[in-house]
């Protein structure tokens, strides 16, 4: 019997303990979040230290990792302006401008704490590895790195939770991890079509003392595009979407 239990224990130890796959879990986070390939409405407010708000409201169509395209709805001063995004390239369409121009990722177009590869948002896999996976309690707690050197943020910490695979924080740092912004995702929600996701994100930055942004999610939905919608010529016919 003895013996038994040794060649047991001898088993148990040499086998290797498990482990979370990373990069499955980080794809299923992006999938949680949105459809691959969808439309949504959002609100976009920033909040100045005296309280005073300027808020915008968008229209978002996303097709794949990397093809995302937005309209602004409201305000007035803002109404028909459009911007695009290709992977690492961004554009900026003025209407009275006629031709759209470059814009960064570490730019704002609507000002606030929130930048352009914010709004414009890929899928985390599209940009990051994952280096490491930790458990806390109820949370996942992935350590991301970028793929290259143009994306926003050189690291990522995610915390998620474990049972809905949706994110609750986010850490955004330079390659020396200094918190350069963090991201809280609130008030998750069904928005039909199997896509329930936190409707909330609100942002802060040390870069930014008592400034605060948030986006609210009024709708999702899947909805397939043609690959023209994701090109320079279409920008001022995203409204020709609604």
């Amino acid at each position: 019997m003895l013996r038994i239990i040794s060649v047991i224990l001898t088993i148990a130890i040499a086998l290797p303990a498990y482990a979370v796959d990373g990069a499955a879990l980080l794809k299923q986070l992006d999938r949680n979040l949105s459809p691959e390939s969808y439309e949504s409405y959002r609100k976009l407010i920033n909040i100045e230290p005296d309280g005073r708000k300027k808020e915008f409201t968008l229209f978002t169509v996303k097709k794949g990792l990397d093809k995302v395209a937005s309209l602004f709805i409201a305000p007035a001063s803002e109404k028909g302006r459009s911007t695009l995004r290709l992977g690492e390239n961004m554009w900026l369409f003025i209407p009275n401008v006629g031709k759209p121009v470059r814009i960064t990722s570490l730019q704002s177009v609507v000002g606030g704490v929130f930048n352009n590869a914010d709004i414009l948002q890929l899928d985390y896999a599209a940009e990051y590895n994952v280096e490491r996976v930790e458990e806390t309690g109820g949370e996942y707690l992935l350590f991301l790195k970028a793929k290259t050197k143009t994306v926003a943020y050189d690291r990522l910490k995610i915390w998620a939770d474990r049972k809905k695979v949706l994110p609750t924080r986010i850490e955004c740092l330079t390659e020396a991890n200094m918190l350069i912004k963090t991201l809280y995702f609130k008030d998750v929600k069904n928005f039909g079509g199997g896509v329930t996701r936190p409707a909330v994100t609100e942002t802060d930055s040390p870069l930014y003392k008592g400034y605060k942004s948030v986006i609210i999610l009024a709708g999702v939905k899947k909805r397939d595009f043609k690959d023209e919608v994701f090109t320079l010529t279409f920008m001022p016919n995203l409204e020709s979407l609604r």
